[in-house]
């Protein structure tokens, strides 16, 4: 058994398939499957259930789960000990991140820390900010960066930016430039599902300024920034998003500003780590390198 065949393990029992292992991994499918059988055959146990399209992890690959994080991860440290030692920073850095900083944010600042550290690689996995956070508590990912903490006693939140949340619509649908919070309930609103931290957060100033989402009319729920943003822009409703996901659209004149008069809607972007997990020093860098935007 050696470290290769762990990842590999790791990546199975995580995606629950050899088919998006092997993507993943880039590897072959009939690859993936002999290394799979290799450990099976070295702990004489079955790992995966085979049922039609789907695998089945077994008692015994549970088990093995929590100890190959372990091996693999004292490997990685292993290898990061030793990178330093030659005075070189190498390895890959896999972030999960919700919707607004993987898209808006992540890009700039890892061509940053690549241009300090060039023998570095990354994978940015974009979802919701509860999904994000999931993954860190269930030891998927070591770092996830959201819009909204989720309540965990386990996971440890560090802010390294500051966003604001403003209220947009077409040009055409609302003439008017300014409004109260209140006054947002004369009008349809465009929402992001609700594991997403944007809505969390608005949601919150809603609650607070007394503006309950019993008296929002819910023009439309979307998954993603890109589609709540063209639905705003073909009239279907007004929206509250991130500034930074809409400073070319505000630019170019596609989407208005609506400035509200009662209150300015502020949160914080986290880097959401796992308490009872140690960082490699790559991840550790990486912190650094964003303390500064704090």
């Amino acid at each position: 058994m050696d470290i290769h065949h762990l990842r590999i393990f790791l990546s199975v029992f995580r995606n629950r398939s050899f088919s998006k292992a092997s993507r993943e991994l880039r590897l072959s499918q009939p690859t993936v499957s002999d290394h799979i059988k290799s450990l099976e055959d070295y702990l004489e146990c079955t790992l995966f259930e085979r049922l039609a399209k789907k695998i089945i992890p077994t008692g015994e690959a549970e088990v093995l789960y929590n100890h190959a994080i372990e091996v693999t991860e004292k490997a990685d440290n292993i290898r990061h000990a030793i990178g330093q030692f030659k005075k070189e920073v190498a390895g890959e850095l896999i972030i999960g991140a919700s919707s607004i900083p993987g898209t808006y944010l992540l890009p700039s600042l890892m061509a940053s820390f690549k241009k300090q550290y060039p023998a570095i690689s990354f994978q940015i996995l974009v979802s919701d900010s509860k999904a994000i956070a999931e993954k860190v508590l269930k030891h998927e990912i070591l770092l996830g960066m959201v819009g909204a903490r989720l309540n965990s006693s386990y996971l440890s939140y560090m802010p390294f930016m500051e966003d604001e949340l403003i209220v947009v619509s077409s040009p055409a649908l609302i003439k008017r430039k300014r409004v109260t919070l209140q006054d947002l309930s004369k009008y349809p609103m465009v929402m992001r599902e609700e594991g997403s931290g944007t809505r969390r957060e608005a949601e919150k100033y809603f609650e607070v300024h007394g503006l309950s989402p019993e008296n929002i009319v819910h023009a439309g729920v979307f998954g993603s920034t890109d589609a709540v943003k063209q639905a705003v822009k073909a009239g279907l409703g007004i929206s509250v998003v991130s500034k930074y996901s809409v400073e070319d659209e505000l630019k170019h004149g596609t989407l208005k500003e609506i400035k509200l008069s009662n209150v300015r809607m502020k949160r914080s972007f986290y880097a959401a780590t796992h308490k009872k997990r140690s960082l490699p020093r790559l991840y550790q860098l990486f912190l650094e390198h964003l303390k500064p935007l704090s």
